[in-house]
């Protein structure tokens, strides 16, 4: 599996894999939940260590404005319900009106680097955030890949699935911790 994700980023075709079997298809999404969520954890441990060792202020976190304003039931439906739903019928549903053209990698590319440089509006506007933008955007270019991946091995419903997983799994401890106001130290 892992190979086949290489091979298809080195060279994305929109080819939808014909195999419809739901335990294999399931497999194959948990392998990439796996994979994505290791990528995103080393990634965001290098982000907090380039932070840490350059003494950088990122400032508030938009998942923080967030978390003020609304319920914790709010919050939690929109990260795991609401934004995959939206994110990927903005950035993954397209990608079928570009499946049979021979430029499909670039409208591939295109979408992903829209996707995960969107995310820099997590973060408060300045310098630092602007020059730091494809560092601090990595987990969600990679998290992109993936997704335009088995949204075209599998359908968009799969990609929707799979962004819905990894919000809850990534930002349901921290939306937990910071709602209730869990001591972390």
């Amino acid at each position: 599996m892992l190979h086949e994700l290489l091979v298809f980023l080195k060279n994305p075709v929109y080819r939808t894999d014909e195999n419809r079997d739901f335990n294999y298809r399931f497999g194959i999404f948990l392998r990439l939940l796996g994979v994505s969520l290791v990528l995103s954890f080393v990634l965001g441990w290098a982000i907090g260590a380039i932070q840490v060792i350059f003494d950088l202020d990122f400032g508030k976190h938009a998942v923080d404005d967030f978390i003020e304003r609304y319920s914790f039931l709010w919050v939690l439906l929109g990260a795991v319900v609401v934004a995959p739903i939206v994110e990927e019928l903005i950035f993954r549903a397209p990608l079928s009106l570009f499946r049979k053209n021979k430029r499909f990698p670039l409208f591939f590319y295109a979408f992903t680097l829209i996707f995960g440089f969107y995310h820099i509006t997590n973060f408060e506007m300045h310098s630092t955030t602007l020059l730091l933008s494809p560092v601090l955007v990595a987990p969600q270019l990679v998290a992109g890949t993936i997704l335009g991946y088995i949204r075209v091995r599998f359908g968009l419903l799969w990609a929707i699935m799979l962004h819905a997983c990894y919000n809850l799994i990534l930002m349901g401890p921290v939306i937990l911790v910071k709602t209730f106001n869990v001591p972390i130290s």
